[in-house]
C-alpha cells in the first residue's frame, strides 16, 4: 500500500490518497507535498509594540537619574518597572499635589540644557503664531518619548479658532498609565507637569487628554488647557495598586 500526502491551502484540509500496486507494476513516487505557511489574524488581539532604538536606553537612564535625585533613593527593580516604582515613590512621599507637580516639572526641565529652552521660547515659539513650534515639538515627542509612552504618531488636531494643525500626538496605549495603574500618577506626574513645562519653559501651549478606559492619550500642542480640567477629577482605576494598598473604595482617585 502506497500513501500519498497532499497539503493544499486553506480552507481545504489535508487529503489522503491511496492506491494498491501489484508486485509487477512499476512503483512511481509522486511528491505532492507542499509546505504552506499560514497565519490566523485576529484584529482584537493585535498589539502595537515599540522596538527600542539606540538612544532609548540613554533617555531612560537620564530620566531615572533625575528621578533618583528628586526622590532621594533608587529602586532595586531594574528597567521600566523600577522607573515606575520611583514615580510612585515620588507620589507617596507626603507631598501635596502642587509639590508633586513642581517636582515633576523640575525633572523635565533638568533634562534639557538651559539655553536650549530659553532660545526655543524666545526665537521659535513666536513664529507663525506658534504653529512652527507646535509642529516641531510634536515630531520631537514622537522621536524621543516612545520608550516612555509606547507607540505614538503625529496626527491632525482642531484648534479653537477653527484651524487644523498637524501638531497632535496620539499615544495608542500609554504604557506609563498601563504600568502605574493610577490616575493620580498620570495626572500629577505626567499630564499637568508636562502641560506646565511646555507652556512655561518652551512657550508652547499643550492640552493632554488621557483616556482612562483604553489608556490612549491625545497630545494637542498649540491648544491651551481649560481652567477647570475635567480629567483631574477622574475616579480611581479598579486595578490601581496604590488604592488597593490603602484599601480604598472606588470613587475619586485620592492621588489625583
Amino acid at each position: 500500500m502506497t500513501i500519498l500526502l497532499l497539503h493544499v491551502p486553506p480552507p481545504t484540509t489535508t487529503i489522503l490518497f491511496s492506491y494498491s500496486s501489484s508486485p509487477r507494476s512499476t512503483t512511481r513516487t509522486l511528491n505532492l507535498t507542499r509546505r504552506i505557511r499560514c497565519r490566523v489574524s485576529n484584529s482584537s488581539e493585535v498589539k502595537s509594540e515599540y522596538k527600542p532604538g539606540v538612544l532609548d536606553d540613554f533617555f531612560m537612564r537620564s530620566f531615572r537619574t533625575k528621578l533618583v535625585e528628586e526622590v532621594g533613593s533608587d529602586s532595586d527593580i531594574p528597567g521600566y518597572v523600577g522607573l515606575i516604582e520611583l514615580v510612585k515613590l515620588l507620589m507617596l512621599q507626603g507631598r501635596t499635589r502642587s509639590e508633586t507637580n513642581d517636582a515633576a516639572v523640575r525633572i523635565l526641565k533638568s533634562l534639557f540644557p538651559p539655553l536650549i529652552l530659553e532660545l526655543y521660547k524666545l526665537l521659535i515659539a513666536p513664529l507663525a503664531q506658534g504653529k512652527i513650534a507646535a509642529l516641531m515639538v510634536a515630531r520631537v515627542t514622537v522621536l524621543t518619548c516612545q520608550w516612555l509612552m509606547g507607540p505614538c504618531k503625529v496626527n491632525t488636531i482642531d484648534l479653537p479658532n477653527g484651524e487644523s494643525w498637524e501638531s497632535g500626538v496620539l499615544v495608542e496605549k500609554c504604557q506609563y498609565l498601563e504600568e502605574s495603574k493610577c490616575v493620580g500618577v498620570c495626572i500629577n506626574t505626567c499630564k499637568l507637569p508636562t502641560q506646565t513645562f511646555f507652556k512655561d519653559y518652551m512657550g508652547v501651549p499643550l492640552l493632554m487628554e488621557p483616556d482612562f478606559k483604553d489608556y490612549s492619550c491625545q497630545f494637542k500642542f498649540g491648544v491651551a488647557p481649560p481652567e477647570n480640567d475635567g480629567n483631574v477629577n477622574e475616579p480611581c482605576l479598579e486595578t490601581c495598586s496604590i488604592a488597593s494598598r490603602r484599601k480604598l473604595n472606588s470613587g475619586e482617585c485620592p492621588m489625583a
